[in-house]
C-alpha cells in the first residue's frame, strides 16, 4: 500500500522541482488525466486495505481510466461542449468515497490495535 504512495510523492516532487511547462492548450486533459490517475491510486490502495487487490485490475483501470477521460474531453472539445466536467465531477466523487473508506478501515484498525492494547496491561 506504501508503494503507490511513495511514487505519488515522488512524482509530486519531481514535477515541482522540474522546470517543465504544459501549454494552455493541454491543460484540460492534464488535469482530468491526473484526476483519473489519482482515482485509480486511491481505488488500488483501498483494494490494498479490503485485501481484494489485484495488479491486473489496478493496471487496466489506471490506463483505461486516464485514456476515457481524456477521450471525454477530446470529444467535448471537438464538440463544443465541456464534457470534462462530467468526468470531473465522477473522478472526483469516486475519490473521495475511496478516501473515506481508506480513512474507515484505517480508524477501524486504529481502534482495534488500542483496543487490544488496553486489553493486553489490563490482564
Amino acid at each position: 500500500m506504501w508503494l503507490p504512495l511513495l511514487g505519488l510523492i515522488l512524482g509530486v516532487t519531481f514535477g515541482l522541482l522540474s522546470d517543465i511547462q504544459v501549454s494552455q492548450v493541454y491543460s484540460n486533459y492534464l488535469s482530468i488525466a491526473i484526476l483519473a490517475a489519482l482515482d485509480s491510486l486511491f481505488g488500488g490502495m483501498r483494494a490494498s486495505l479490503q485485501q481484494v487487490y489485484d495488479d491486473k485490475i489496478f493496471v487496466t483501470g489506471f490506463f483505461f481510466n486516464i485514456a476515457l477521460a481524456v477521450g471525454l474531453a477530446f470529444l467535448g472539445v471537438h464538440l463544443g461542449l465541456d464534457l470534462y466536467l462530467a468526468a470531473i465531477f465522477a473522478f472526483a466523487v469516486r475519490l473521495f468515497q475511496n478516501i473515506a473508506v481508506i480513512r474507515r478501515i484505517l480508524l477501524a484498525k486504529w481502534t482495534d490495535r488500542s483496543k487490544s492494547a488496553t486489553g493486553n496491561t489490563n490482564e
